[in-house]
């Protein structure tokens, strides 16, 4: 289970609507395996800057995401009951079905966020087996932080603080940080 993403080539460029329709597509894929597993469900995504939501930084990402799901699932011993990665051109998802309170598993996957550098990136959206989506808010946990400096993210990227490149850079750096034993 959680098999990474292979590697990929080729990097298509995004239009809004494109964004909009995979989001509409996402969240008719997690109602369904709500409906079909009726269990807490972890819907998984890579918040990335640009117009390319696909390439191989991304999937790194995603698969260090995959990893660090996996060793939560494994130490809180969570039953998994399904799991399916999508590598789409607007970025890749994944969607697992477990057997486990979706209030705990919403703060362990927030903990993992907390203790990768890349977890910033990562969004974990939890539903229980009704529906309900558990955000970061609900338990007053503070607004996410920008790649480059202290301000809230969501401020930084509406005022566009910062280039394009520079952010790239940022999450190379952060992506590819020699782990240490």
């Amino acid at each position: 289970m959680f098999y990474p993403l292979p590697d990929t080539q080729e990097q298509f460029e995004i239009s809004l609507p494109d964004l909009l329709a995979s989001r509409d597509a996402r969240q008719a894929r997690q109602q369904e395996w709500i409906g079909l597993h009726q269990v807490t469900l972890i819907s998984f995504t890579v918040v990335f800057p640009g117009p390319v939501k696909d390439s191989q930084l991304v999937r790194d990402i995603f698969n260090q995401g995959l990893n660090a799901l996996k060793q939560v699932a494994s130490c809180r011993q969570w039953v998994l009951l399904s799991q399916q990665s999508f590598p789409l051109v607007t970025g890749p998802e994944c969607l697992v079905a477990v057997e486990a309170d979706a209030i705990e598993v919403k703060k362990a996957l927030m903990d993992a966020e907390e203790l990768s550098p890349v977890g910033r990136l990562w969004d974990f959206d939890v539903f229980d087996k009704n529906g309900v989506l558990y955000s970061r808010s609900q338990f007053n946990l503070p607004t996410r932080r920008c790649l480059i400096c202290d301000n809230e993210a969501k401020v930084c990227a509406r005022q566009r603080s910062h280039s394009l490149d520079e952010i790239l850079h940022r999450i190379k750096e952060l992506a590819y940080v020699p782990a240490t034993h």
